[in-house]
């Protein structure tokens, strides 16, 4: 019996976690105490990590879908077919007709290499992480306002700040560690501000709890703003020394209508007026959001980060701003280059100087046009003729475009995965891959911790890394990538991306990884991360979006707000809880009293419709019905329905005829409820 400390792979904490194995087995799973982002600490998720790796529906071999059918096949023929067939359909139709998507669970070397492959060996920018559709709006404003697209601050520094701010997202079941240090520097001083539309556990224990109605946090912090600028709270010194634009934004800030704010997001204005008080009158603030904030669009976190240049919160430990990622390497994907408009370490494709050295650096001509996001890919039927999806399952996650419809349409889908998913049947070719344990590569975590994720057993017979998949396919294809081994990778993507340049298997084994930007010769990391990384780039104030004066009230055939979210529900369909029998079980807890789905209505609501928990109803929108059972709860406000991003079809019905991204949060969707 052997433990190997490495890092937990299930979402973007980025926890330590020790491995024990028994022979060539992975038998347990316990948290490292000194680990700077847990310290003893996991949840229920890191307990079970190990279980995955020894499901026996794990896929040990390729398979080829011959006459509708996917059938075995052996390695040398499976990447063959792949190549023969990318390069049939490029000539016939174009490199742009190719796209990649691949997801937040895939390793550092992983997504470098895919996205490689796609510009420099086929030829088109069509890359994307397609786990999270609204991930791309925090790495732009991030970088346009501040020119860092990722958190300020460590995890750890949540224990200096004076006030943190919850901001759209349910940490005690989407990031609980995370939950946990809120909750620990509360008890030790920190004042607790929640801003949510719905009710959860880290509300119940917020100073503050500001419940609003979806999709208005932009006039929430719009109104913070004016209290602050009102006030005269604001940190004049910062403010000149260190940002731009400033004049421009004070413009629109004096005019902002707080009572007006106040009624569209449905909180009292004096409500408001305190928590702007409490935010600006705290030494160190820290903002944490997520993808609720991220769905409602780009002007929430502009407005967030605002506030941040407002009152001065960078540059200082506990204050700052930090995106929250849910998918242990959605931060490590982006800094790849995963991302159709930028390339590794997020540079435009559009920058000529970048574009000259990416050619020299893979000896390959790169195409400078933007390729295509995750949901034009997947909501246009017939643009994209063949597609390459590592890990990604969007037939599932892509709830607001019909992915199985359009990839019905595609001539050819080839997909790494551990699993047989519901995606994995439309594919073409599949191509299984390694576990959690069986290989060593490297992961980013939310705080921009790279580490080490080791290799304590070996893997099945045949079975080999994602990468290295990835490589066999661009040799065939005529590249000469000559990579013996992943710690290759990581010394090529020190050179692509300048922030990853002491990045090596040599420094992230010291210690636990190095947080990005670092050096050769030391660690720089969060405390330098303004003051030595980018002493010279201002930081960039944006006007805030007024509330208009026309409210936006229900109509009177349609009482009910729809809105949708993850919170607890998103994680019984991931692919890997599916295949770890502790978690299944804990997971599916909800749906032993709800076996279809359900929307979730407050009990005030329920009680005027005589409408009891469990019982089936209909919601009806301008475009569309559905049929769903209700769950009673005072988690969500009067007025509200919440729908669970798994109900897909819900959601598709009511929509009707509209299935893209951009109505959701940022748009109003009307429905009532009746009984079938």
């Amino acid at each position: 019996m052997s433990h190997r400390l490495t890092t937990c792979t299930f979402c973007g904490v980025g926890c330590g976690v020790y491995l024990e194995t028994i022979g060539n087995e992975i038998a347990g799973t316990y948290p490292s105490m000194s680990h700077p982002a847990n310290h003893g600490r996991i949840c229920v998720r890191g307990w079970h990590v190990h279980e995955v790796a020894s499901s026996p529906d794990r896929l040990h071999q390729p398979m080829i879908k011959r006459n509708g059918k996917l059938e075995p096949a052996g390695w040398d023929e499976a990447f063959d077919y792949v190549a023969g067939r990318l390069h049939e359909i490029r000539d016939k139709h174009g490199p742009d007709s190719i796209g990649f998507l691949n997801s937040a669970r895939c390793a550092n070397e992983d997504s470098y290499l895919l996205q490689k492959f796609a510009r420099a060996v086929i030829g088109t920018n069509n890359v994307d992480q397609g786990t999270s559709l609204f991930r791309t709006n925090s790495v732009k404003v991030l970088m346009d306002m501040l020119g860092v697209p990722a958190a300020t601050n460590s995890i750890g520094e949540l224990m200096n700040s004076q006030v943190i701010v919850v901001s759209g997202i349910d940490l005690g079941q989407q990031l609980p560690t995370i939950g946990g240090w809120v909750i620990r520097a509360k008890l030790a001083g920190a004042k607790l501000l929640a801003i949510d539309s719905r009710r959860h556990r880290v509300t119940e224990s917020a100073d503050l709890f500001l419940q609003i109605r979806p999709g208005t946090e932009v006039f929430l912090y719009g109104a913070m703003a004016k209290v602050i600028v009102d006030r005269g709270m604001m940190n004049q010194n910062f403010i000149k020394s260190r940002c731009t634009n400033y004049d421009r934004f004070l413009s629109h800030i004096e005019s902002f209508d707080i009572l007006l704010a106040a009624e569209r997001c449905g909180v009292p204005a004096e409500l408001i007026e305190q928590a702007a008080i409490m935010y600006a009158q705290a030494a160190s603030a820290m903002i944490l959001y997520s993808t609720g904030a991220e769905a409602s669009g780009v002007e929430p976190i502009q407005s967030m980060v605002n506030m941040t240049l407002l009152t001065g919160n960078l540059g200082k430990p506990g204050a700052g701003i930090m995106p929250l990622a849910e998918h242990n390497n959605l931060q490590g994907g982006c800094d790849m280059g995963m991302l159709p408009d930028y390339l590794p370490g997020y540079q435009s494709v559009k920058d000529a100087q970048a574009h000259a050295r990416f050619e020299r650096l893979w000896e390959a001509k790169v195409p400078s046009d933007p390729g295509l996001e995750t949901g034009v890919m997947l909501g246009s039927k017939g643009r994209i003729r063949a597609m390459w999806l590592d890990r990604h399952n969007p037939v599932v996650s892509a709830t607001f475009c019909d992915a199985k419809t359009a990839m019905e349409s595609m001539e050819f889908i080839v997909l790494q995965n551990l699993f047989m998913t519901r995606t994995a049947e439309m594919a073409h070719v599949i191509l299984p891959v390694v576990a959690f344990g069986e290989e060593q590569v490297s992961f980013t975590s939310t705080e921009r911790r790279i580490q080490l994720a080791k290799k304590v057993v070996e893997p099945p017979p045949g079975l080999c890394s994602a990468w290295q998949q990835v490589a066999q396919v661009a040799n065939r294809l005529g590249a000469n990538w000559k990579y013996t081994n992943s710690a290759d990778v990581m010394k090529e993507i020190g050179r692509a991306v300048p922030f990853y340049e002491g990045a090596s298997y040599e420094n992230l084994a010291r210690e636990y990884g190095r947080q990005w930007p670092c050096t050769n010769d030391r660690p720089l990391g969060t405390s330098f991360l303004f003051e030595e990384a980018r002493p010279h780039r201002p930081f960039r104030f944006v006007p805030v979006q007024k509330p208009a004066h026309h409210v936006d009230t229900a109509p009177a055939e349609f009482p009910f707000k729809l809105t949708f979210g993850h919170s607890l529900y998103y994680w019984h369909q991931n692919a890997l809880i599916q295949h770890s029998e502790t978690l299944k079980r804990e997971y599916r807890i909800l749906l032993l009293d709800y076996p279809d789905g359900f929307v979730e209505i407050n009990p005030a609501d329920a009680d005027a419709l005589r409408i009891r928990d469990g019982m089936k109803i209909r919601l009806v929108s301008g475009s569309g019905t559905a049929v769903t059972a209700a769950r009673l709860t005072e988690e969500v406000r009067k007025g509200v329905v919440y729908v669970p991003y798994f109900l897909q079809d819900i959601a598709k019905q009511l929509l009707g005829h509209v299935k893209t991204e951009s109505h959701v949060g940022t748009k109003a969707i009307w429905v009532r409820i009746e009984k079938p």
